[in-house]
């Protein structure tokens, strides 16, 4: 059920003083350090405070330490409450240690980060965002030498190592930041002009420029706005124009999400209402949008409003390879589990594949980093490209669909359109259960070998994957279970080629077998 306040500007959501001292001297003892799938967050106080900062960066200085890995480590963060002082810790921490830190005068993206890696200036980075969380939230996420999100294995030593820490405080190195400057242990560092030079050898700005297509630009009060204005400025685009864009630690001006809370989201249509009725109101041809950390991108156009990331997607996947001649012809596609077939589709009928991966971008990273990939996208609206980052980048997806449009002179929903007269059109839903610890269980106790000649809404099961969730392959659907690493809920995914109704029987199918305590496993 939607918030009753959904939609609207929250006034007072956080009280930035609260949580900064909640940062430094948490009223409740601090939480475990628990990596997801890139990196710890919580909320400001016991979930994340300046101990989690100084154990990871101990962990991280071990971890370089012990691996015999040369090169300094980037530290930055985004726009949120004490990013930027965390970014400080972990520089403290890592010059401690004897580690060349190199930080920003200003907020860093994190796809910044990575091509600042990737191109051999860092060795990794230290990252202060918790990506498009409500804004009392922190996180710190590690990228090593490949520039993309760690390996399970590596972030599952830093974890431990790290609670260490935790419980061992003293064990923690720490100088002054000034003595780190003073050693030349932290300097200062501009990451905006080599990003942008790079940005401009990848999407085609001519054609946006010769286009006169309007762009608006929501960074939803994240880090990306200056890089915004720096491809403005640099690359001569004065059709675009920065909108909404005002700079608060507690975001209170963004429009709530559908629980009454605030979140960062480029994808969702509660923070997205401001730019999605611009665009509607023909306001500008084109709107882009990325989250806080501008990891995450969104887009809306007068005839699409807001664009689901699945679209948006498969319009890309179609746009780079005809738009592409020069890359090379063996490039394939990549998707999570979770992100529509229609990527398949658009893929086969290029003579191309399609891989699919287990959710997280780190499971990417191989395959961008030696040349696969020609896009590599997931449902949550993160994507990169061949040659690209082995992050995903908000900011070079944005300025890649306004270049679809440009050069085809269609509006997105009408490129989508296109695609779906030529393969078919999917329905797709994601849907989350509330669930007991006895429906956990159950879940994880399904093996492929549960399923074998089941039949779920008139379609037999073809194969099975479980390496995260359960995912059914249908006949001409699909359906993936999930269970959530932070809340006591399923993820319950799917898609059809059948239409909406085939949709419904397959869900209500799926959740009966997946959800229901009689169900047989």
């Amino acid at each position: 059920m939607a918030h009753e306040n959904a939609g609207s500007i929250a006034e007072t959501v956080i009280n930035p003083r609260h949580f900064r001292q909640e940062f430094f001297s948490p009223s409740q003892k601090p939480h475990k350090v628990k990596f997801g799938t890139s990196g710890h967050r919580g909320k400001l106080g016991a979930g994340f405070c300046e101990l989690h900062a100084l154990a990871i960066a101990q962990a991280v200085a071990r971890l370089h330490i012990e691996k015999g890995v040369k090169g300094p480590v980037i530290c930055g963060g985004d726009t949120r409450l004490m990013s930027a002082e965390t970014a400080r810790i972990c520089a403290q921490a890592l010059a401690a240690n004897g580690i060349e830190t190199l930080l920003s005068e200003s907020a860093l993206p994190t796809p910044v980060m990575s091509s600042a890696i990737m191109s051999g200036a860092a060795a990794g980075c230290l990252n202060a965002t918790a990506s498009h969380n409500p804004p009392q939230d922190m996180g710190l996420k590690y990228n090593p030498s490949t520039g993309g999100p760690a390996s399970g294995a590596t972030t599952a030593l830093i974890e431990a190592w790290a609670n260490e820490y935790m419980e061992s405080p003293a064990l923690i190195k720490r100088i002054t930041f000034e003595e780190a400057q003073k050693r030349g242990l932290a300097r200062y560092c501009d990451f905006t002009g080599p990003y942008i030079e790079k940005l401009a050898l990848m999407v085609n700005f001519d054609a946006i420029r010769q286009s006169g297509l309007r762009i608006a630009i929501n960074t939803l009060g994240g880090a990306s706005g200056p890089f915004y204005q720096a491809a403005k400025e640099r690359l001569n685009l004065p059709n675009l124009k920065l909108v909404f864009n005002e700079l608060d630690p507690a975001f209170g001006f963004i429009p709530l999400d559908h629980d009454g809370q605030i979140r960062m989201d480029p994808s969702s249509p509660y923070p997205m209402k401001p730019l999605i009725e611009l665009a509607q109101s023909g306001g500008c041809d084109f709107a882009g949008a990325s989250d806080p950390d501008a990891d995450r991108f969104g887009a809306a156009t007068p005839k699409a409003g807001l664009v689901p990331p699945n679209h948006a997607l498969a319009v890309l996947l179609d746009y780079l390879i005809t738009h592409r001649p020069q890359w090379p012809q063996s490039l394939r596609a990549a998707r999570t589990i979770g992100t529509t077939h229609l990527l398949d589709k658009i893929a086969a009928a290029a003579g191309r594949g399609c891989d699919e991966k287990d959710v997280g971008f780190k499971h990417f990273v191989d395959g961008i980093s030696s040349g696969r990939y020609i896009l590599a996208g997931e449902e949550s609206a993160g994507l990169s490209a061949y040659g690209w980052t082995t992050e995903k980048d908000g900011i070079l997806a944005v300025f890649l669909l306004a270049e679809a449009m440009a050069v085809t002179g269609k509006d997105l929903s009408e490129l989508y359109s296109a695609l779906t007269a030529r393969h078919g059109a999917p329905c797709y839903r994601r849907t989350d259960f509330p669930l007991t610890e006895a429906a956990r269980s159950r879940i994880k106790s399904f093996s492929p070998d549960s399923f074998a000649g089941e039949e779920i809404a008139g379609e037999t099961v073809q194969r099975v994957r479980a390496s995260d969730g359960i995912k059914l392959y249908l006949e001409d659907s699909w359906v993936l279970v999930r269970l959530s690493g932070t809340e006591p809920i399923a993820k319950l995914y799917a898609e059809t080629f059948r239409g909406p109704r085939q949709l419904d029987a397959v869900i209500d199918r799926a959740a009966a077998m997946f959800m229901e305590e009689t169900h047989a496993s």
